[in-house]
Order: structure tokens, then C-alpha cells, then sequence
């Protein structure tokens, strides 16, 4: 069995070696904000890629109506009293190995959830029932409206419980035993994932039976400079970007043999702001720097004039995004100024504020990728426009999440990837401190609001309710300073696949993938 420490040499190796690419191959490019994984491991990772979605399956899907739909499962009820729920799964499921997908399964895989960063997921749930082989039932501590977006997540991806317990620490790493589409092949952690089709593959996700992959291999590459992947696709290195910078729209457009896909994005870029580090200990210091950021500039000058302004933490397609007008944080320089002002920094003759003697000088975090270094440029440009001098520091994209875990942070740029209001959670939890919570907030009342919102709500009215109520608490110790809303923009090469312009689900991910093709 390989180690941890062959697949890192593999990987150094690998860089500079190149291969033919096969009839039936395809090779794409991660999404940045996908890189840096290291392990395919859904139940104690905090960063899987979408190589994740096509090794496993889940219980329920999400369609691109944002409406539940089998996979696993074939059909569910809930109590009337949200006190228990019925699933029956889809019989004829088998694992990689060709272990058979049951009840029981179900019933073994939930308590590998416990002691881990996924826990969270599945604290409602007090155990799992198996009814029959193919039926099973979730007894309930509390009602949990969110329970069927928490079988949807990629977290709650399910391997075979059996090689799960086996293979330890190894499992996601070295070996991946899950009913997906596609199994693993290899993986070298920082380079590249290849995939090889499963073709006993045919339950899902859907109402259809489902059927296996068109293609037979799948590369998945981890470029982290967004140029060198887009040269990459320009040059035939790779048939598929997961995502295309704008500043490279123009050329897609204008390539003969090339195409973009463009669907709804569900990720959020945003400069966390770091409560504990002075000057940012400072509610007022924290007011003026998240209100000197100019969203609609930067979509212009960055990102093509693609995409939204965040003026939340959430994106905009959720209920709970839907936050009262006095707590949306957009640019209003004046605002910004007066605040920086209320805080004692008053402006210095060279433009940088001054207080007691001391100039008013941070560090600003961000990622080492073209993208973000030049993010970074325009939001230092624009909090020196208020007084505030920002110096970058770049850190490699793998490398930034054990960066922050020191909380040496003061502001950074940075985005997350997720469709719920949970992710509120996520960030901003007192018992999330360092990372994810790099923001380093620990509130008592955002706490209450906190486990109102995640643990409080008897069906999804409540709960959108509660997480409005949270959402805006957090808005108003400006933790953060929104940014932007990217659109998901795909670029491939069409004389070498065909992609589905319209699937049903809510990303490109599964489904995509078993519609994607090689032409002959």
C-alpha cells in the first residue's frame, strides 16, 4: 500500500513527466477553490473537490431548481412532528468493491461521523434503524429542517463503512471505496486525481435508473495560477477548465475550438476582518475598513463586469440573504471615513491615518494565484483611499488554511463554496476559532442567534427566520467586508469533448459528468 510519503514524491515527480492522452480520456482543471485538498475522506474533511461528488454518491441530490431528488434514496417521508424520518433506498446498489449499499449501511456509517468537523451535520439525528434492507429510519433528538440539505452536501457522501474502519487515517488517500460514478485510480495530493470509470454504475442521482460514465478516465488537475491553466487549455494540455478567470472570457469567446458553459455561482469572496487584532479590537476600525470596499469596482476592473456585489455573507439565491436594509455593507466612503474617524485615526499629511503618533498600517492575507493577487491590489488601492496602508503577504493556496490557524491574520481575501445558510456557522462559530472562524469572532449573543438558527427551528420558516436574525447580528460587528458573487464560467475544448449545456442539477458536478463526452 502506498504511503502518505510516496504519494508527496509521486507528486514532485509527476510534474515533470508528461503522458499521451487516451481516446476516451479527459483531463480538467480544479476550481481554485478546490486545490489543496488532501484527502478524499467526506467524513472528516474540510475541503473536498468535485472529484468527491463522483466517487460517492449521497442520499438525496439537489436538482438546479434547488429541489430534492433521489440518489440513493428513492423516496423519503418525514413525522409529522419532525421527530423521525423514513428513507427507502434504491435497490441494486453496490459499493466498488462490490459490497452490496443497504440499511444497514446507513446505520453503520452515521456514528463515523462523531468526534469529527462534520458532526454538526447529523447532530439531530439520535440513531439509525435499519426497517428492512432497503429501508431505513432516523430517530430524531429535535426536529432539523435542514436535514434533507445535509444529505445533499458532499460531506455526507457515503463509503463503505467496512474499508472506512479498516484503512484509518489511509482511507481518502490511498484507497476510495464508494458507489459513485467513477472509482480511484490515483491520487497525489497537490498534483492530480485520476478517475476510471464505474461501470456497474446505473442508480442515479435522479428519478432515472441513471447509467455509467461516457467517458473512461478522468484527470483531475490542480493548477493554483489561474493563467497557467487557462495557457493549459489554450495549448490542448487540458479539455476542461472547472473555472475560467474573466480576464480570460474575451479569449475563450474569440477561439475557434473553444466554449464556455456559464451557470449560477455558489461561492462568495469576502476580507475577513480578525476582531482580536488591534486596530481591528476596534467595532468602529472594522465599520470603516468593510464600508471602504468598492464591490461594483472591483467587478469591473477584476472580474469583467461578471457576477454581483455582495452586500451579505450569504449569496443571494438563499431566503436567508434576504437581511434588512440598515445591515447590508456596501461602499460609502463618507461612512467609512466618519467611523475611522469616531475610532481616533485622524488623516495624515502623506494619506494614512495617524493615532498617538502611529500610522494606521495593516497586513492583508491572500493566496498566491493571479486572481487573488490582483484582488488584493485593488482592495489595498482602495482602504489606502480611506487611510488605512495595507501590505500584502501571499501564502501558496494549500499552504494559507494552516496560516491562519496561528490567528496572525489581521484582514485577508478570501472565498468560500457552499448553498446554505449554515455556513454562517462555519465561519463565524466560537468554537470554530483560527480556522475556519478566521475572523476570530466569539460573541455570547451571536452564540444565542448561532444555536437558534442551527438547532432552534421546527420547520423551514423558523429556521429561514433565525438565520436572518444571525446573519444580521453578524453584520453588525463587521466581522468581514463582503465583496463578490461570482457566475461559474467553464471553458473546453469542443473539438475534443461535448458538455451538456443544460443538466439537471444545482452544480456541475455528477450529472455533468456522466454527460460529458470525447468526440471521435
Amino acid at each position: 500500500m502506498k504511503t502518505l510519503k510516496t504519494l508527496l514524491l509521486g507528486t514532485a515527480l509527476s510534474a515533470t513527466l508528461t503522458f499521451p492522452v487516451m481516446a476516451q480520456d479527459v483531463v480538467a482543471v480544479l476550481s481554485q477553490n478546490e486545490v489543496g485538498a488532501t484527502s478524499y475522506n467526506p467524513i472528516s474533511a474540510t475541503l473536498l473537490s468535485v472529484g468527491a461528488w463522483l466517487l460517492y454518491d449521497r442520499l438525496v441530490s439537489k436538482d438546479e431548481k434547488l429541489q430534492y431528488v433521489p440518489s440513493l434514496a428513492e423516496s423519503w417521508e418525514e413525522d409529522a412532528d419532525g421527530m423521525a424520518w423514513t428513507f427507502n433506498l434504491k435497490q441494486g446498489v453496490t459499493f466498488h468493491n462490490g459490497t452490496a449499499f443497504n440499511a444497514q449501511v446507513i446505520v453503520d456509517w452515521l456514528p463515523l461521523y462523531q468526534g469529527t468537523e462534520n458532526a454538526y451535520l447529523f447532530d439531530a439525528i439520535d440513531h439509525a434503524e435499519a426497517i428492512s434492507d432497503n429501508t431505513v429510519r432516523f430517530l430524531m433528538k429535535r426536529p432539523e429542517p435542514n436535514l434533507l440539505y445535509n444529505f445533499s452536501t458532499v460531506y455526507a457522501s457515503i463509503p463503505d463503512p467496512a474499508t472506512f474502519t479498516a484503512l484509518g487515517e489511509d482511507f481518502g488517500v490511498t484507497e476510495v471505496v464508494g458507489t459513485g460514478p467513477f472509482k480511484l485510480e490515483s491520487f497525489e495530493i497537490g498534483n492530480e486525481t485520476v478517475l476510471v470509470r464505474n461501470d456497474d454504475y446505473a442508480w442515479g442521482p435522479g428519478a432515472s435508473t441513471g447509467h455509467a460514465a461516457k467517458i473512461e478516465r478522468l484527470t483531475l488537475r490542480e493548477i493554483a495560477e489561474a493563467s497557467t491553466a487557462f495557457l493549459e487549455l489554450k495549448t490542448g494540455g487540458v479539455d476542461l477548465l472547472m473555472n475560467v478567470p474573466t480576464d480570460f472570457v474575451e479569449e475563450v469567446e474569440g477561439a475557434g475550438n473553444l466554449k464556455m458553459l456559464e451557470l449560477p455561482g455558489t461561492d462568495l469572496i469576502y476580507m475577513p476582518i480578525n476582531v482580536t487584532k488591534a486596530p481591528f479590537d476596534n467595532i468602529k476600525v472594522r465599520e470603516g475598513v468593510a464600508f471602504a470596499i468598492n464591490q461594483k469596482e472591483i467587478i469591473d476592473s477584476v472580474f469583467g463586469g461578471r457576477g454581483k456585489a455582495a452586500d451579505g455573507f450569504l449569496i443571494s439565491s438563499l431566503p436567508e440573504s434576504k437581511i434588512a436594509e440598515e445591515f447590508r455593507i456596501a461602499y460609502d466612503p463618507v461612512r467609512a471615513a466618519k467611523a475611522l474617524e469616531d475610532a481616533g485615526w485622524l488623516m495624515g499629511g502623506d494619506g494614512v491615518r495617524e493615532k498617538g503618533g502611529e500610522r494606521l498600517k495593516v497586513a492583508l492575507w491572500t493566496q498566491s494565484d493571479s486572481l487573488f493577487r490582483r484582488l488584493s491590489v485593488v482592495v489595498q488601492a482602495q482602504l489606502k483611499a480611506v487611510g488605512v496602508e495595507a501590505t500584502i503577504l501571499s501564502f501558496d493556496s494549500a499552504a494559507i488554511r494552516d496560516q491562519y490557524k496561528t490567528g496572525e491574520q489581521q484582514l485577508a481575501v478570501r472565498t468560500y463554496l457552499w448553498d446554505n445558510a449554515d455556513i454562517l456557522e462555519w465561519f463565524f462559530g466560537g468554537d470554530r476559532l483560527y480556522y475556519p472562524n478566521i475572523s476570530m469572532l466569539n460573541d455570547p449573543k451571536a452564540e444565542e442567534l448561532k444555536t437558534a438558527a442551527m438547532t432552534g427551528a421546527k420547520n423551514q420558516v423558523e429556521r429561514e427566520a433565525n438565520f436572518i436574525s444571525y446573519h444580521q447580528y453578524i453584520n453588525s460587528l463587521y466581522p468581514y467586508a463582503p465583496i463578490y458573487e461570482p457566475v461559474q464560467l467553464m471553458g473546453y475544448n469542443a473539438d475534443r469533448i461535448a458538455v451538456p449545456d443544460s443538466f439537471h442539477a444545482s452544480r456541475f458536478n455528477t450529472l455533468g459528468f456522466l454527460e460529458l463526452e470525447v468526440k471521435e
